[in-house]
């Protein structure tokens, strides 16, 4: 592996300590909301349709200018500060004007989202997607400066101190306060009329504390607001920003469809019951989406520095083969262990949705080929394609999801995950090697999946129960098959691994 590549494994492994391990630990998180003693299903239902609300927004107040930045500050002729303070202030003075108009319309906005009795929840997620949105750049500006343990650090003291809260909140307070044992910390802190909002004032608490966290990185910060550089900014995010908003719209719309289509159908509560099974077993997919979140916070930044070298292409192409080699990895091990996982789910009256994980995995696979794959028009300052991919992709999403969804319920926005994914996935491959060809092996690709599969099969013809030897010996061999093929195909030398750590010993 080249030193290039090298570089991009160690910085993925030092953003994955914030991102695969912090989403890991809010993951875990799961246990706590889905269990019966906290709350039902359909208050679970509460918390998976508000989030998706949250991503949908925070990506519309960003409006890819954390990619504008990377881009504009690695040119030689701009100065890093001025870019820095340029999209700050604008992602600044944007998200002032959301929540503005957010708290004046605080009743309205409720009574759409169907909570009328719940308009603190509209002021809590301003404030919360406003503090994540402003925070965005920030942040940005470390990952720039290659600061991945300052930019670790953030993160897990923001996400520590919202599980924590979440602890003590439900935990301690609600558990204590439901079986009659009260003190004076419970009654000065907990309230329970406010219910599943004690999750978004967890959530809220730990948002301020990360935004004072990254204020001592911008003591440089200058009011230096450069017009003719937002306006080059400007053309080139605002494709960004359809490309995020579709995306979203592709990651989140399910969630928000699916309460819209069947609360006419079912009543309220049966609908969000069936909201909070998919968000449930949609948790259980995430595994694969915690290790391209740290990969991405890696590659964007890697991507770009890598453009001037003449052998790029064949680095881009070498992380993509490494890259579907470690996701179907993450794959296999997670659909042998599946009757294990499930016990992350609190709750067993929303293991019937269990059947969508498989295809939620698979979904989240094309996704991050997809963001791999997008390089190609960021590159080539094309940005303009991946705005029509993405728009093509949620176009695709909303019809599908409308069609499936009356049908199928939660099972037709799985479906409809994977098919408008992998969807774009062809096209973005298709334009990418007219415009900007990357020599990806194809074939080595879907043989490793081909491998996965066969696996996979052989596994559930030798089912054993969870509790047995048998088990978890099967699932080793298997996963132990897929590595000694992997060593096999890749043509990988143990003998010089080995006379390292025997060295180092």
């Amino acid at each position: 592996m080249s030193n290039s590549l090298k570089k991009l494994a160690s910085q993925t492994a030092i953003y994955g300590l914030s991102s695969i391990l912090g989403r890991f630990l809010n993951y875990l998180l799961t246990p706590l909301w889905t269990n019966e003693a906290i709350f039902s299903k359909e208050q679970f239902g509460v918390i998976t349709e508000m989030y998706a609300y949250v991503a949908f927004l925070v990506v519309l107040l960003t409006y890819g200018m954390e990619t504008t930045f990377f881009r504009f500050a690695n040119k030689p002729e701009n100065n890093s500060d001025t870019v820095f303070s340029t999209s700050f202030l604008s992602v600044f003075f944007s998200t002032l004007i959301f929540i503005g108009l957010s708290i004046s319309y605080q009743q309205n906005i409720a009574d759409w989202l169907m909570y009328p009795e719940h308009t603190e929840y509209v002021v809590w997620f301003a404030l919360i997607v406003g503090l994540d949105a402003v925070s965005s750049i920030p942040l940005a500006q470390l990952r720039l400066l290659n600061k991945a343990k300052q930019f670790a650090l953030i993160n897990m003291v923001n996400i520590l101190v919202n599980i924590g809260l979440n602890v003590f909140f439900l935990f301690y307070c609600k558990i204590n306060f439901d079986n009659g044992n009260t003190n004076w910390i419970i009654e000065m802190f907990y309230n329970p009329n406010i219910g599943v909002g004690y999750v978004f004032i967890a959530n809220l608490i730990a948002s301020v504390i990360k935004f004072i966290l990254l204020l001592p990185y911008c003591n440089n910060f200058k009011f230096d607001f450069s017009k003719p550089l937002f306006q080059k900014m400007l053309r080139y995010t605002m494709p960004l920003l359809f490309v995020g908003l579709a995306g979203i719209v592709n990651e989140t719309i399910d969630r928000i469809l699916l309460k819209r289509l069947l609360v006419g159908k079912y009543t309220l509560k049966e609908t969000m019951g069936f909201l909070g099974i998919y968000g449930a077993n949609y948790k259980l997919s995430i595994v694969i989406t915690l290790f391209i979140q740290a990969f991405r916070y890696a590659a964007e930044p890697f991507f770009f520095s890598m453009e001037k070298q003449d052998n790029s292409k064949m680095i881009y192409a070498k992380v993509m083969h490494y890259f579907l080699i470690v996701l179907n990895f993450v794959f296999l091990a997670v659909i042998l262990h599946l009757d294990i996982l499930k016990y992350f789910i609190n709750n067993k009256e929303l293991w019937e949705g269990l059947d969508i994980v498989p295809i939620l995995l698979l979904a989240n696979i094309c996704l991050g080929v997809y963001y791999n794959l997008s390089i190609w028009y960021k590159l080539s300052e094309k940005t303009g394609y991946g705005a029509v991919i993405s728009i093509i992709g949620a176009v695709a999403t909303i019809i599908l999801n409308l069609a499936l969804i009356p049908f199928f319920g939660y099972r037709g926005s799985a479906w409809a995950t994977l098919l408008c994914y992998a969807l774009m996935v062809v096209i973005s491959y298709y334009w990418g090697q007219k415009y900007y060809p990357i020599p990806y092996k194809i074939k080595r690709a879907i043989g490793y999946f081909f491998i996965t599969g066969m696996l996979l099969l052989l596994g559930k013809l030798l089912d054993f129960e969870a509790d047995t030897v048998l088990f978890w010996i099967k699932n080793l061999l298997l996963l132990g098959v897929f590595i000694f093929l992997c060593i096999k195909l890749e043509k990988i030398q143990l003998s010089p691994i080995l006379q390292k750590l025997k060295l180092k010993k």
